[in-house]
Protein backbone atom coordinates (compact mmCIF):
# COMPACT_ATOMS: atom_id res chain seq x y z
CA UNK A 1 0.00 0.00 0.00
CA UNK A 2 3.14 2.18 -0.41
CA UNK A 3 4.83 3.12 -3.22
CA UNK A 4 2.98 4.34 -6.65
CA UNK A 5 2.57 1.48 -9.49
CA UNK A 6 5.29 1.57 -11.69
CA UNK A 7 4.31 2.99 -15.45
CA UNK A 8 3.73 0.71 -17.65
CA UNK A 9 6.27 0.05 -20.38
CA UNK A 10 9.16 1.28 -18.85
CA UNK A 11 12.35 -0.90 -17.47
CA UNK A 12 9.83 -1.95 -14.51
CA UNK A 13 8.57 -4.12 -17.02
CA UNK A 14 10.88 -6.88 -16.30
CA UNK A 15 9.80 -7.19 -12.26
CA UNK A 16 6.30 -9.21 -13.75
CA UNK A 17 8.25 -12.23 -13.60
CA UNK A 18 7.13 -14.19 -10.38
CA UNK A 19 5.10 -17.01 -10.25
CA UNK A 20 2.72 -18.99 -8.07
CA UNK A 21 6.13 -20.49 -5.90
CA UNK A 22 7.31 -16.86 -5.83
CA UNK A 23 3.61 -15.89 -4.62
CA UNK A 24 3.16 -18.39 -1.82
CA UNK A 25 6.96 -17.91 -0.82
CA UNK A 26 6.00 -14.49 -0.39
CA UNK A 27 3.05 -15.07 1.37
CA UNK A 28 4.68 -17.50 3.94
CA UNK A 29 6.93 -14.77 4.64
CA UNK A 30 4.09 -12.25 5.83
CA UNK A 31 2.11 -15.23 7.64
CA UNK A 32 4.64 -17.12 9.09
CA UNK A 33 6.67 -14.50 11.40
CA UNK A 34 6.05 -13.14 15.17
CA UNK A 35 2.73 -13.11 14.88
CA UNK A 36 2.27 -17.06 16.31
CA UNK A 37 5.02 -15.89 18.93
CA UNK A 38 2.61 -13.48 20.45
CA UNK A 39 -1.10 -14.10 19.36
CA UNK A 40 -1.77 -17.57 21.32
CA UNK A 41 -1.65 -16.92 24.87
CA UNK A 42 -3.70 -13.84 24.69
CA UNK A 43 -5.84 -16.40 22.39
CA UNK A 44 -6.11 -19.04 25.39
CA UNK A 45 -6.79 -16.38 28.04
CA UNK A 46 -9.79 -15.48 25.99
CA UNK A 47 -11.26 -19.07 24.85
CA UNK A 48 -9.03 -21.64 27.23
CA UNK A 49 -8.38 -25.03 25.00
CA UNK A 50 -11.05 -23.39 23.05
CA UNK A 51 -8.33 -22.14 21.24
CA UNK A 52 -8.32 -24.52 18.45
CA UNK A 53 -11.70 -23.73 17.33
CA UNK A 54 -10.56 -19.76 17.69
CA UNK A 55 -7.96 -20.85 15.05
CA UNK A 56 -10.10 -22.23 12.61
CA UNK A 57 -12.81 -19.52 12.69
CA UNK A 58 -9.51 -16.89 12.07
CA UNK A 59 -8.60 -18.76 9.34
CA UNK A 60 -12.19 -19.07 7.34
CA UNK A 61 -12.30 -15.26 7.84
CA UNK A 62 -8.91 -15.35 6.61
CA UNK A 63 -9.50 -16.73 3.91
CA UNK A 64 -12.59 -14.91 2.30
CA UNK A 65 -10.79 -11.97 2.94
CA UNK A 66 -7.62 -13.06 1.07
CA UNK A 67 -10.31 -14.09 -1.89
CA UNK A 68 -11.76 -11.14 -1.76
CA UNK A 69 -8.51 -8.74 -1.80
CA UNK A 70 -7.04 -11.37 -4.49
CA UNK A 71 -9.93 -10.64 -7.33
CA UNK A 72 -10.03 -7.27 -6.32
CA UNK A 73 -5.87 -7.41 -7.04
CA UNK A 74 -6.26 -8.85 -10.31
CA UNK A 75 -8.25 -6.34 -11.12
CA UNK A 76 -6.35 -3.32 -9.79
CA UNK A 77 -3.28 -4.63 -10.52
CA UNK A 78 -1.94 -1.19 -8.82
CA UNK A 79 -0.52 -0.09 -5.22
CA UNK A 80 -2.80 0.69 -2.92
CA UNK A 81 -4.40 -2.33 -1.55
CA UNK A 82 -8.02 -1.52 -0.05
CA UNK A 83 -7.40 1.90 -0.14
CA UNK A 84 -7.71 1.74 -3.92
CA UNK A 85 -10.34 -0.65 -4.23
CA UNK A 86 -12.74 0.98 -1.98
CA UNK A 87 -11.87 4.30 -3.74
CA UNK A 88 -12.71 2.08 -7.11
CA UNK A 89 -15.84 0.43 -6.20
CA UNK A 90 -17.43 2.05 -3.13
CA UNK A 91 -16.48 5.88 -3.47
CA UNK A 92 -13.80 8.01 -2.16
CA UNK A 93 -14.87 8.05 1.50
CA UNK A 94 -14.73 4.00 2.22
CA UNK A 95 -10.74 4.03 0.28
CA UNK A 96 -10.05 6.55 2.75
CA UNK A 97 -11.84 5.08 6.08
CA UNK A 98 -9.35 1.73 4.80
CA UNK A 99 -6.59 3.29 4.77
CA UNK A 100 -6.94 5.13 7.74
CA UNK A 101 -7.93 1.73 9.87
CA UNK A 102 -4.72 -0.10 8.05
CA UNK A 103 -2.54 2.92 9.54
CA UNK A 104 -4.12 2.80 12.91
CA UNK A 105 -3.75 -0.79 12.87
CA UNK A 106 -0.91 -1.67 11.15
CA UNK A 107 0.54 1.03 14.11
CA UNK A 108 -0.60 -1.02 17.08
CA UNK A 109 0.86 -4.21 15.01
CA UNK A 110 4.14 -2.28 15.24
CA UNK A 111 3.76 -1.98 18.65
CA UNK A 112 2.89 -5.66 19.11
CA UNK A 113 5.93 -7.08 17.12
CA UNK A 114 8.20 -4.62 19.83
CA UNK A 115 6.37 -5.98 22.64
CA UNK A 116 7.25 -9.27 21.37
CA UNK A 117 10.81 -8.47 20.78
CA UNK A 118 10.85 -7.34 24.62
CA UNK A 119 9.24 -10.37 26.05
CA UNK A 120 11.43 -12.73 24.46
CA UNK A 121 15.15 -11.16 24.81
CA UNK A 122 14.40 -9.33 28.28
CA UNK A 123 10.96 -10.12 29.54
CA UNK A 124 11.51 -8.23 32.86
CA UNK A 125 12.39 -4.91 30.45
CA UNK A 126 9.98 -6.07 27.89
CA UNK A 127 8.86 -2.13 27.25
CA UNK A 128 12.44 -0.37 27.43
CA UNK A 129 13.85 -3.19 24.28
CA UNK A 130 10.82 -2.76 22.23
CA UNK A 131 11.41 1.29 22.27
CA UNK A 132 14.97 0.43 21.52
CA UNK A 133 13.68 -2.04 18.76
CA UNK A 134 11.46 0.53 17.24
CA UNK A 135 14.18 3.55 17.01
CA UNK A 136 16.94 1.25 15.71
CA UNK A 137 14.60 0.31 12.76
CA UNK A 138 13.19 3.51 12.34
CA UNK A 139 16.86 5.08 12.12
CA UNK A 140 17.37 1.59 9.49
CA UNK A 141 13.92 2.78 7.26
CA UNK A 142 15.46 6.78 6.99
CA UNK A 143 18.73 5.47 5.85
CA UNK A 144 16.68 3.93 3.02
CA UNK A 145 17.64 0.06 4.06
CA UNK A 146 14.81 -1.86 2.96
CA UNK A 147 14.27 -6.14 3.77
CA UNK A 148 15.21 -7.71 0.37
CA UNK A 149 13.46 -10.99 -0.82
CA UNK A 150 16.19 -12.56 0.68
CA UNK A 151 16.16 -11.52 3.79
CA UNK A 152 12.13 -12.82 3.65
CA UNK A 153 13.49 -16.36 2.97
CA UNK A 154 16.48 -16.16 5.40
CA UNK A 155 13.56 -15.20 8.28
CA UNK A 156 10.86 -18.00 7.26
CA UNK A 157 13.74 -20.25 7.20
CA UNK A 158 14.83 -19.39 10.75
CA UNK A 159 11.29 -19.45 12.12
CA UNK A 160 9.91 -22.91 10.76
CA UNK A 161 13.12 -24.35 11.61
CA UNK A 162 12.42 -23.03 15.46
CA UNK A 163 8.71 -24.10 15.38
CA UNK A 164 9.37 -27.41 14.23
CA UNK A 165 12.10 -27.94 17.10
CA UNK A 166 9.17 -26.61 19.53
CA UNK A 167 6.80 -29.43 18.12
CA UNK A 168 9.04 -31.98 18.16
CA UNK A 169 10.06 -31.43 21.21
CA UNK A 170 6.72 -31.06 23.06
CA UNK A 171 5.45 -33.77 21.19
CA UNK A 172 7.90 -36.49 22.26
CA UNK A 173 8.17 -34.85 26.03
CA UNK A 174 6.66 -37.25 28.98
CA UNK A 175 4.85 -33.55 29.97
CA UNK A 176 2.74 -33.91 26.85
CA UNK A 177 -0.80 -34.53 27.90
CA UNK A 178 -3.46 -35.04 24.78
CA UNK A 179 -6.08 -34.80 27.55
CA UNK A 180 -5.63 -31.02 27.69
CA UNK A 181 -6.60 -30.71 24.16
CA UNK A 182 -10.06 -31.31 24.89
CA UNK A 183 -12.60 -28.37 24.94
CA UNK A 184 -12.71 -27.17 28.41
CA UNK A 185 -16.49 -26.57 29.95
CA UNK A 186 -16.05 -22.82 30.52
CA UNK A 187 -15.16 -22.52 27.25
CA UNK A 188 -17.98 -20.16 25.81
CA UNK A 189 -18.52 -19.13 22.47
CA UNK A 190 -17.94 -15.53 23.42
CA UNK A 191 -14.55 -16.63 24.29
CA UNK A 192 -13.79 -18.44 20.98
CA UNK A 193 -15.05 -15.22 19.12
CA UNK A 194 -12.47 -12.82 21.01
CA UNK A 195 -9.61 -16.08 20.76
CA UNK A 196 -10.62 -15.57 16.62
CA UNK A 197 -10.24 -11.97 16.92
CA UNK A 198 -6.81 -12.12 18.50
CA UNK A 199 -5.64 -15.20 16.39
CA UNK A 200 -6.42 -13.07 13.10
CA UNK A 201 -3.53 -10.73 13.97
CA UNK A 202 -1.12 -13.80 13.09
CA UNK A 203 -2.82 -14.33 9.82
CA UNK A 204 -3.02 -10.99 8.70
CA UNK A 205 -0.05 -10.94 6.70
CA UNK A 206 -1.26 -12.29 3.34
CA UNK A 207 -2.35 -9.17 1.94
CA UNK A 208 1.02 -9.28 0.51
CA UNK A 209 -0.04 -11.43 -2.20
CA UNK A 210 -2.72 -9.76 -3.12
CA UNK A 211 -0.93 -6.50 -3.69
CA UNK A 212 1.57 -8.33 -6.06
CA UNK A 213 -0.60 -7.69 -9.19
CA UNK A 214 2.34 -5.31 -10.62
CA UNK A 215 5.08 -7.78 -10.00
CA UNK A 216 3.23 -11.51 -11.13
CA UNK A 217 2.80 -13.45 -14.51
CA UNK A 218 -1.08 -13.03 -15.31
CA UNK A 219 -2.48 -11.80 -12.20
CA UNK A 220 -5.72 -13.10 -12.44
CA UNK A 221 -4.54 -16.22 -12.13
CA UNK A 222 -1.31 -16.83 -10.15
CA UNK A 223 -2.91 -14.69 -7.13
CA UNK A 224 -6.23 -16.47 -6.33
CA UNK A 225 -4.13 -19.50 -6.64
CA UNK A 226 -1.23 -18.59 -4.18
CA UNK A 227 -3.62 -17.28 -1.78
CA UNK A 228 -5.12 -20.56 -0.65
CA UNK A 229 -1.40 -22.52 -0.70
CA UNK A 230 -0.06 -19.61 1.27
CA UNK A 231 -2.91 -19.77 3.62
CA UNK A 232 -3.05 -23.74 3.93
CA UNK A 233 0.47 -24.06 4.60
CA UNK A 234 0.11 -21.65 7.25
CA UNK A 235 -2.95 -23.04 8.61
CA UNK A 236 -1.29 -26.16 9.14
CA UNK A 237 1.96 -24.94 10.79
CA UNK A 238 -0.22 -22.77 13.26
CA UNK A 239 -2.27 -25.87 14.15
CA UNK A 240 0.74 -27.98 15.12
CA UNK A 241 2.44 -25.17 17.22
CA UNK A 242 -0.88 -24.85 18.80
CA UNK A 243 -1.70 -28.84 19.65
CA UNK A 244 1.92 -28.71 20.83
CA UNK A 245 1.89 -25.92 23.32
CA UNK A 246 -0.97 -26.43 24.63
CA UNK A 247 0.11 -30.71 25.18
CA UNK A 248 2.86 -29.47 27.50
CA UNK A 249 1.56 -26.12 29.08
CA UNK A 250 -2.39 -26.70 29.17
CA UNK A 251 -4.78 -23.81 28.55
CA UNK A 252 -4.08 -22.25 32.06
CA UNK A 253 -0.13 -22.15 31.64
CA UNK A 254 -0.57 -21.00 28.10
CA UNK A 255 -2.89 -18.10 29.59
CA UNK A 256 -0.76 -17.30 31.85
CA UNK A 257 2.47 -17.07 29.78
CA UNK A 258 4.40 -14.17 28.48
CA UNK A 259 6.63 -16.22 26.10
CA UNK A 260 4.58 -19.45 25.19
CA UNK A 261 7.14 -21.40 23.08
CA UNK A 262 10.19 -20.68 25.60
CA UNK A 263 7.89 -21.62 28.18
CA UNK A 264 6.47 -24.90 25.97
CA UNK A 265 10.07 -25.47 25.52
CA UNK A 266 11.24 -25.53 29.10
CA UNK A 267 8.12 -27.70 30.11
CA UNK A 268 9.04 -30.44 27.26
CA UNK A 269 12.83 -30.73 29.35
CA UNK A 270 14.16 -29.26 25.98
CA UNK A 271 15.93 -26.46 28.05
CA UNK A 272 18.91 -26.06 25.30
CA UNK A 273 16.00 -24.89 23.08
CA UNK A 274 14.94 -21.76 24.75
CA UNK A 275 17.45 -19.28 24.06
CA UNK A 276 16.68 -20.93 20.48
CA UNK A 277 13.67 -20.02 20.31
CA UNK A 278 14.02 -16.44 21.91
CA UNK A 279 16.74 -15.65 19.19
CA UNK A 280 14.16 -17.11 16.59
CA UNK A 281 11.24 -14.93 18.10
CA UNK A 282 13.21 -11.93 17.97
CA UNK A 283 14.64 -12.72 14.64
CA UNK A 284 10.60 -12.74 13.03
CA UNK A 285 9.21 -9.87 15.19
CA UNK A 286 12.11 -7.38 14.19
CA UNK A 287 11.75 -8.48 10.72
CA UNK A 288 8.12 -8.41 10.59
CA UNK A 289 8.63 -5.15 12.60
CA UNK A 290 10.89 -3.30 9.98
CA UNK A 291 8.46 -4.50 7.32
CA UNK A 292 5.57 -2.33 9.24
CA UNK A 293 7.15 0.68 9.74
CA UNK A 294 8.06 0.76 6.43
CA UNK A 295 4.43 -0.19 4.83
CA UNK A 296 2.70 1.89 7.40
CA UNK A 297 4.80 5.32 6.67
CA UNK A 298 4.64 4.63 2.98
CA UNK A 299 0.39 4.00 3.00
CA UNK A 300 1.03 7.59 5.49
CA UNK A 301 3.08 9.24 2.02
CA UNK A 302 0.35 7.96 0.03
CA UNK A 303 -2.65 9.34 1.91
CA UNK A 304 -0.61 12.49 2.33
CA UNK A 305 -0.57 13.26 -1.20
CA UNK A 306 -4.07 12.84 -1.54
CA UNK A 307 -4.03 15.19 1.37
CA UNK A 308 -6.15 12.80 3.27
CA UNK A 309 -3.35 13.33 5.86
CA UNK A 310 -0.97 16.23 6.55
CA UNK A 311 0.50 16.94 3.51
CA UNK A 312 4.12 17.99 4.95
CA UNK A 313 4.20 14.13 5.50
CA UNK A 314 4.48 13.59 1.54
CA UNK A 315 7.69 14.79 1.48
CA UNK A 316 10.61 12.75 0.47
CA UNK A 317 14.11 13.29 1.80
CA UNK A 318 16.54 14.56 -0.78
CA UNK A 319 19.51 12.27 -0.17
CA UNK A 320 17.90 8.98 1.03
CA UNK A 321 14.41 9.24 -0.93
CA UNK A 322 12.27 7.91 1.76
CA UNK A 323 9.08 9.62 3.41
CA UNK A 324 11.59 10.87 6.42
CA UNK A 325 8.99 12.93 8.05
CA UNK A 326 6.21 9.96 7.52
CA UNK A 327 8.87 7.68 8.88
CA UNK A 328 9.62 9.98 12.25
CA UNK A 329 6.28 10.76 13.20
CA UNK A 330 5.39 6.60 12.40
CA UNK A 331 8.04 5.70 14.37
CA UNK A 332 7.29 7.65 17.43
CA UNK A 333 3.92 7.22 17.72
CA UNK A 334 5.27 3.31 17.91
CA UNK A 335 7.62 3.63 20.13
CA UNK A 336 4.99 5.66 22.80
CA UNK A 337 2.54 2.75 22.03
CA UNK A 338 5.39 0.26 22.95
CA UNK A 339 6.25 2.06 25.95
CA UNK A 340 2.97 2.86 27.61
CA UNK A 341 0.54 -0.69 25.74
CA UNK A 342 0.43 -4.19 27.05
CA UNK A 343 0.88 -6.96 24.15
CA UNK A 344 -3.03 -7.95 24.34
CA UNK A 345 -4.05 -4.44 23.90
CA UNK A 346 -2.53 -3.54 20.99
CA UNK A 347 -2.82 -7.33 19.58
CA UNK A 348 -6.70 -6.34 19.74
CA UNK A 349 -6.56 -2.67 18.70
CA UNK A 350 -4.67 -3.61 15.73
CA UNK A 351 -6.82 -6.69 15.10
CA UNK A 352 -10.06 -4.37 15.24
CA UNK A 353 -8.41 -1.96 13.05
CA UNK A 354 -7.35 -4.79 10.21
CA UNK A 355 -10.33 -6.20 10.39
CA UNK A 356 -12.39 -2.94 9.56
CA UNK A 357 -9.89 -2.67 6.42
CA UNK A 358 -11.33 -5.90 5.07
CA UNK A 359 -14.43 -5.40 5.65
CA UNK A 360 -14.34 -2.79 3.04
CA UNK A 361 -12.03 -4.96 0.94
CA UNK A 362 -15.17 -7.47 1.04
CA UNK A 363 -17.76 -5.10 0.49
CA UNK A 364 -15.65 -3.45 -2.19
CA UNK A 365 -15.48 -7.36 -4.02
CA UNK A 366 -19.13 -7.90 -3.41
CA UNK A 367 -19.56 -4.94 -6.34
CA UNK A 368 -17.57 -6.67 -8.91
CA UNK A 369 -19.31 -8.52 -11.80
CA UNK A 370 -18.66 -11.83 -13.35
CA UNK A 371 -17.04 -10.81 -16.12
CA UNK A 372 -14.66 -8.56 -13.59
CA UNK A 373 -13.47 -12.06 -11.83
CA UNK A 374 -16.38 -11.78 -9.05
CA UNK A 375 -15.71 -14.10 -6.35
CA UNK A 376 -18.29 -16.72 -5.61
CA UNK A 377 -21.32 -14.67 -3.55
CA UNK A 378 -20.43 -16.51 -0.22
CA UNK A 379 -16.96 -15.35 -0.18
CA UNK A 380 -17.05 -11.69 0.35
CA UNK A 381 -20.88 -12.24 2.43
CA UNK A 382 -18.94 -14.65 5.00
CA UNK A 383 -15.67 -12.21 4.89
CA UNK A 384 -17.60 -9.19 5.54
CA UNK A 385 -19.72 -10.80 8.19
CA UNK A 386 -16.71 -12.58 10.08
CA UNK A 387 -15.05 -9.79 9.94
CA UNK A 388 -17.75 -7.75 11.99
CA UNK A 389 -18.24 -10.30 13.93
CA UNK A 390 -14.73 -10.77 15.31
CA UNK A 391 -14.17 -7.12 15.67
CA UNK A 392 -16.85 -6.71 17.98
CA UNK A 393 -15.89 -9.80 19.63
CA UNK A 394 -12.58 -8.36 20.48
CA UNK A 395 -12.09 -7.20 24.33
CA UNK A 396 -14.20 -4.44 25.01
CA UNK A 397 -10.96 -1.80 25.45
CA UNK A 398 -9.76 -2.83 21.77
CA UNK A 399 -13.66 -1.88 20.61
CA UNK A 400 -14.03 1.14 22.31
CA UNK A 401 -10.53 2.56 21.17
CA UNK A 402 -11.02 1.19 17.81
CA UNK A 403 -14.57 2.57 17.20
CA UNK A 404 -13.11 6.10 18.51
CA UNK A 405 -9.91 5.85 16.13
CA UNK A 406 -12.13 5.26 13.46
CA UNK A 407 -14.81 7.49 14.26
CA UNK A 408 -12.30 10.64 14.29
CA UNK A 409 -10.61 9.17 11.07
CA UNK A 410 -14.31 10.08 9.58
CA UNK A 411 -14.95 13.50 11.26
CA UNK A 412 -11.60 14.75 10.13
CA UNK A 413 -12.54 13.57 6.74
CA UNK A 414 -16.39 15.17 6.80
CA UNK A 415 -14.36 18.70 8.25
CA UNK A 416 -11.64 18.59 5.30
CA UNK A 417 -14.47 17.81 2.61
CA UNK A 418 -16.79 20.58 4.31
CA UNK A 419 -13.75 22.88 4.09
CA UNK A 420 -13.19 22.34 0.81
CA UNK A 421 -16.77 22.67 -0.35
CA UNK A 422 -16.78 26.58 1.30
CA UNK A 423 -13.61 27.44 -0.63
CA UNK A 424 -14.67 29.61 -3.83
Amino acid sequence: MAEPAAAAGGPDELRRRLGVTDAVVIGLGSMIGAGIFAALAPAARAAGSGLLIGLALAAVVAFCNATSSARLAARYPASGGTYVYGRERLGPFWGYLAGWAFVVGKTASCAAMALTVGSYVWPGQAHAVAVAAVVALTAVNYAGVQKSALLTRVVVAVVLAVLAAVVVAASTSPAADAARLAIGSGTGPGGVLQAAGLLFFAFAGYARIATLGEEVRDPARTIPRAVPIALGITLAVYVLVALAVLAVLGPQGLADSSAPLSDAARAAGAEWLVPVVRAGAAVAALGSLLALILGVSRTTLAMARDRHLPHALAAVHPRFGVPHRAELLVGGVVAVLAATADLRGAIGFSSFGVLAYYAVANASAWTLAPGEGRPPRIVPVLGLTGCLVLAFALPASSVVQGTAVLAAGAAAYGIRKAAARRRP
